[in-house]
């Protein structure tokens, strides 16, 4: 498989250290682009234990182009997909003679997530699983987002929150709706796993921790469960309209 990028390129110099984690081609301070330097260094490993390799070629201005291989071993009477959709999910793909239930989602969420691939991602999974689904970009839009459905009386059921975000994180969020009375479930949404993330996620007033890249059956069956307790936001600061909240100043 190749990927075609038509960028800014890079030099010889710069591409061995694309696969290092957490560095990027461009190291200056001011460079244009956002990202952990994580995902060619994940993309690589994963492409070695398939048994096979990922490598770059850049020509600086014009652009770069990235191969990956895998080893599939042979490809005789395999069926080609015409169409991407047809592949589904995978657990949709295992044994039939298993029934497998997916839960469904009766409820609003409000999924707080600054990465656009994330959005779409997580949106499309929850959206099939049943759920009404609205995005915020940050925690500042997210607590405005709650506060609006409030004052219209369609709150929310559940928030997943990422917990790193610009202008406000999850973190800073989850602790501003506690204070101000919201109930309603935030489940975290992080990359981060190492010991002690998700005891810092619960004491910033998060109910439950998940890790990303999300495993969609524990992200159906944990939203599923919260927004089946009901614990919608009732407080008088959350739910009150914008009106009655200038009339009280």
């Amino acid at each position: 498989m190749k990927v075609i990028d038509t960028g800014i390129g890079m030099t010889e110099e710069q591409i061995p250290r694309l696969f290092q984690p957490f560095t990027q081609a461009d190291s200056s301070t001011t460079r244009r682009f956002g990202g952990t330097g994580l995902g060619l260094a994940i993309s690589k490993r994963l492409a070695e234990m398939l048994g096979g390799e990922l490598h770059a070629e850049s020509v600086p201005g014009k652009g770069s182009v990235f191969t990956a291989t895998v080893a599939t071993g042979s490809l005789q009477n395999v069926r080609w997909l015409e169409n991407p959709e047809e592949a589904g999910p995978l657990d949709e793909q295992a044994d039939p003679a298993i029934p497998r239930k997916t839960p469904t989602i009766k409820g609003r969420v409000l999924l707080v997530e600054d990465g656009p691939d994330n959005q779409r991602l997580i949106s499309c999974v929850l959206k099939k699983g049943g759920a009404d689904i609205q995005v915020a970009e940050n925690g500042l839009l997210a607590i405005e987002s709650i506060e609006a459905a409030n004052a219209k009386g369609q709150p929310f059921d559940v928030i997943l929150m990422d917990m790193q975000m610009p202008v406000m994180d999850g973190y800073a969020a989850t602790q501003q709706l506690r204070s101000d009375g919201c109930t309603c479930p935030i489940i975290a949404l992080t990359a981060h796993a190492m010991s002690g993330d998700r005891q810092k996620c619960l004491k910033a007033g998060c109910d439950d921790y998940l890790t990303k890249p999300i495993d969609r059956t524990v992200l159906l069956t944990t939203v599923a469960q919260f927004a089946a307790q009901g614990r919608c936001c009732n407080t008088s600061r959350i739910l009150a309209p914008e009106s009655n909240r200038q009339d009280e100043s």
